[in-house]
């Protein structure tokens, strides 16, 4: 039972496919730039989409996919936030963004995460880099290979910092799938992202000095609601933005690429967010409630445990009430025998205003085998005897 749940658990952590909401095609927002997307986190549904598959150039908001594979790593145990990682000479000479870290210096995986995060430092990146996997090119390599697992068609990275290169593309909608994957699946980026200043030590041989990193997302200080999540600005990306933020349980992303200054890029993303808290409402149920054994005919068990495939959400787009939503488990009275761990039993349906939202299988816990005559006697000499 105890193994079964655990499996069930995985499966949900496994994200959905996003979907676009009918209503997109309604939507008439004003926004300068070019390219941009709002998405519902939790559910991957897209809420607002404009030329969302156009290919540009990323800059720094490339980093989104780097972050992924340091967390990535952390969480198999291969690296640790205390892991003391030395700057190369290669990484100590990357122009653009940066922390002026310098050959042979030594910082944390956390102070490297906090460079990157707080300050786009692109020094930091690849030594980040090297030290996953002994090389940029091999990162970059796994870069694009977990940027293939998460559906990101429109993307070619060269590099894993985001200068300008020829071949380093990506498009708003793959940028809203990997800063999914990042908030969703490594949420305590949020700690990280949402430093506004914090200061680090260099200590090389000229002595130790204080650097101080400040945050190049504006919208940490200006937006209530923000909760990251990266910038990114060169000559040929102009200003683009990952902006993730939080109301009500409610997470969104607003992705705003190649606005023509600072001021758009955050004025833009401002106004997706703000739509989105404004039409969004999120129906959510964890599903934890304990569900009633299933009494069996004809098997050697009299009754199988059961067991929720996943939680439920719901996203409507159009602003209603989901405070009156129902539940219902649809469910045999019995089942014959023999059972099989893992077999659809029945459903829970939630509906509201008389129509079905969404519905979740209930499956069974364990195998129940069909009762032999053997058995039958077995069981019959038990309670003669009890």
């Amino acid at each position: 039972m105890k193994q079964f749940l655990s499996f069930l658990l995985c499966c949900t952590l496994t994200l959905s496919s996003p979907v676009l909401a009918a209503e997109n095609s309604e939507a008439d927002l004003s926004v300068s730039a070019p390219s941009v997307l709002l998405m519902e986190a939790s559910t991957g549904t897209v809420v607002y989409e404009k030329n969302a598959h156009e290919i540009r150039h990323p800059a720094s908001i490339t980093k989104i996919m780097t972050l992924i594979l340091i967390f990535d790593a952390i969480e198999r145990g291969q690296i640790s936030l205390t892991d003391t990682v030395t700057v190369s000479e290669y990484a100590a000479s990357m122009g653009g963004s940066q922390v002026f870290l310098e050959p042979g210096e030594t910082q944390t995986v956390e102070t490297m995460i906090k460079c990157i995060s707080v300050a786009s430092a692109n020094d930091a990146c690849v030594a980040m880099a090297e030290y996953l996997c002994g090389s940029e090119s091999e990162f970059v390599r796994q870069m694009n290979e977990r940027a293939r697992g998460l559906g990101m068609k429109d993307t070619t990275f060269v590099n894993c910092c985001g200068l300008d290169t020829e071949g380093h593309m990506t498009s708003a909608y793959d940028v809203a799938l990997m800063s999914r994957e990042l908030t969703v699946n490594h949420p305590e980026i949020h700690n990280y992202c949402t430093i506004w200043m914090e200061n680090i030590t260099h200590v090389t041989a000229k002595g130790s000095s204080e650097f101080g990193l400040t945050n190049t997302n504006k919208l940490i200080r200006q937006y209530e609601y923000a909760t990251g999540l990266k910038t990114g600005s060169t000559s040929l990306a102009k200003y683009c933005v990952s902006a993730t933020a939080e109301k009500d349980g409610l997470e969104l992303i607003a992705v705003v690429m190649a606005a023509p200054d600072y001021k758009v890029r955050f004025a833009d993303a401002t106004t997706l967010l703000n739509y989105g808290f404004g039409k969004c409402r999120l129906y959510t149920d964890e599903n934890t409630d304990a569900l009633p054994d299933l009494p069996v005919t004809k098997g050697t068990e009299t009754a199988v445990g059961l067991a929720y495939d996943s939680p439920f959400s719901y996203l409507s787009v159009k602003g209603e009430d989901l405070s009156d939503v129902k539940k219902e488990q649809i469910l045999p009275e019995t089942v014959t025998a023999p059972v099989r761990k893992g077999d659809v039993a029945g459903r829970v349906v939630y509906s509201a205003g008389g129509r079905e939202l969404g519905s979740v299988n209930i499956r069974y816990t364990a195998d129940v085998h069909a009762a032999s005559y053997r058995d039958y006697f077995k069981m019959a000499l038990f309670y003669l005897l009890t």
